[in-house]
């Protein structure tokens, strides 16, 4: 539904993405991640069309963002950041302002809009000046005119940012209600959004994709799956040498903490192994005393950090990351 191959875009001397490449598939939901500055709004305004790129290709429903850019925009519902709405008019007629501007026909209107209000949960406020609503509906009046004539493939960004918990969840229960009927692409740089929202996630960095996966297989592959955290007596080094001997251990390290009498180690072990009783027989037979063996697993703010932090390459959707960017300000109705 969404193909973008090589994109990039330049001001002066500086690149905001620099070869970007990610698809996303019919009905789903794809988590665009970076830190602030890493390239997401620019990404998401050449893919609604407000951009042109510099260099590459992005595709929407199999028309170039560039060279068809009308039959574009029929096909996208686009939220920025701050939305795009009129603050002295209602909820119901802003939207029936939008759906004529879509082109959605006279006959079809009113259909549209009450579906739009209804799908958002709006039916109730239809009539409230919009600068009256609290943040969290005028976001929802921004979703209500992103998808009020229907569109294939919706374009979020930053969708949740500045609201409450209440009001996240809200959002957050909206945007999945729309996956399988919808291709949405979300912008942000919210860890929990990602992962209780998102079946696959693209991480940007610097303006270059640095990773694309669910976030299940973007933990095994980055940091090796789950392990263990052990409280122990002894030293140290010594433990560390009986645990790393252990079939199915990649990794033993040192955790932070208070006590020096009970260090803790970490421990990380292969995809698909489970030495948790060879841990603990190995330990009791080196002589020992283990306090607390906790099971642990790998987060995506785990894989956040490390994919943002270090110049990591994953195989076979991975590249380096490069030239720092920035994004400019503002956005348009």
């Amino acid at each position: 539904m969404i193909e973008v191959e090589h994109l990039s875009k330049i001001y002066g001397s500086t690149a905001a993405i620099s070869d970007i490449t990610f698809s996303v598939e019919p009905g789903e939901i794809l988590g665009f991640l970076g830190p602030n500055g890493a390239g997401k709004t620019t990404t998401m305004r050449i893919l609604a069309g407000y951009l042109p790129a510099t260099k590459g290709t992005a595709k929407i429903a199999g028309y170039d963002v560039h060279e068809n850019s009308l039959a574009i925009r029929q096909k996208i519902g686009y939220l920025p950041e701050t939305p795009p709405l009129y603050p002295e008019m209602t909820v119901e007629g802003f939207l029936h302002f939008v759906a004529r501007i879509k082109g959605i026909s006279a006959g079809d209107r009113r259909q549209k809009v009450e579906a739009a209000m209804q799908r958002c949960n709006l039916q109730e406020k239809r009539k409230v000046i919009i600068r009256k609503l609290s943040k969290g509906f005028r976001q929802r009046v921004g979703i209500a005119q992103a998808i009020v004539h229907d569109p294939p493939a919706i374009i979020l960004d930053e969708p949740t940012v500045g609201l409450d918990p209440r009001q996240i969840i809200d959002v957050r229960n909206l945007i999945k209600s729309l996956a399988g009927t919808h291709t949405i692409i979300l912008s942000t740089h919210i860890l929990p959004e990602v992962s209780m929202t998102c079946s696959r996630v693209a991480i940007i960095n610097r303006g270059k994709v640095v990773a694309t996966n669910t976030p299940e297989n973007l933990m095994t592959q980055l940091t090796g799956g789950s392990g263990y955290e052990l409280e122990i007596s002894g030293e140290p080094a010594l433990a560390k040498q009986v645990l790393q001997n252990i079939s199915g251990v990649i990794l033993v390290e040192s955790m932070p903490t208070s006590d020096h009498y009970r260090p803790h180690l970490r421990v990380i072990s292969q995809p698909g192994t489970e030495p948790g009783k060879d841990i603990a027989a190995a330990l009791i037979r080196g002589g020992f005393d283990l306090y607390e063996m906790r099971r642990v697993s790998a987060s995506l703010e785990d894989v956040f950090l490390q994919l943002t932090t270090e110049e990591k390459q994953l195989s076979p959707e991975t590249e380096t990351t490069e030239t720092e960017t920035t994004e400019t300000e503002g956005e348009t109705i």
